[in-house]
């Protein structure tokens, strides 16, 4: 969801360094649950290539033991938009397709569909130097309705 026309190569650099991160992840997203655990992480977030590419090393324990999440971050000049790609210690390969996006007036929006069709939004929200907040939804009825199934509150360390 294009919204702009403007450079947005440094929509990212609140995110560098170090943070502790508090979880909420919906137990069942998509069943119509309402139930949530929490748990609590880190992060570490660095700019690559003057801050045009940047990397996020997540590291969190969820029921199922611990969980290591990448973010590969890509400016693009030429959309004037970032793409996301992610993986995980488990899998070993970056998940397609990647999240596309940009930030409007501190507010960071994220779209794409997963590997089983369901639409994804990554939303960046509550931006200070010391804190924020970021959510993903899905919506299995093409963006019509979404439901948040995961919420990481950022402190920085």
């Amino acid at each position: 969801a294009r919204r702009g026309n403007r450079d947005g190569r440094r929509d990212f650099d609140f995110l560098h360094g170090r943070w502790k991160v508090h979880h909420l992840l919906l137990r069942n997203p998509l069943s119509g649950s309402s139930e949530w655990y929490e748990c609590d992480g880190t992060a570490v977030e660095r700019p690559l290539w003057n801050g045009d590419v940047n990397v996020e090393e997540l590291d969190m324990t969820v029921p199922g033991g611990p969980l290591r999440v990448l973010a590969l971050r890509i400016y693009s000049p030429a959309s004037r938009q970032w793409a996301i790609h992610r993986s995980t210690a488990s899998n070993g390969t970056l998940d397609q397709p990647m999240m596309i996006g940009d930030f409007s007036n501190g507010y960071g929006e994220f779209y794409n569909k997963d590997e089983c069709g369901i639409c994804v939004r990554f939303c960046w929200r509550s931006i200070t130097r010391d804190r924020c907040r970021w959510e993903q939804a899905y919506a299995a009825n093409g963006r019509r309705t979404w439901k948040t199934n995961w919420i990481m509150d950022f402190v920085r360390a």
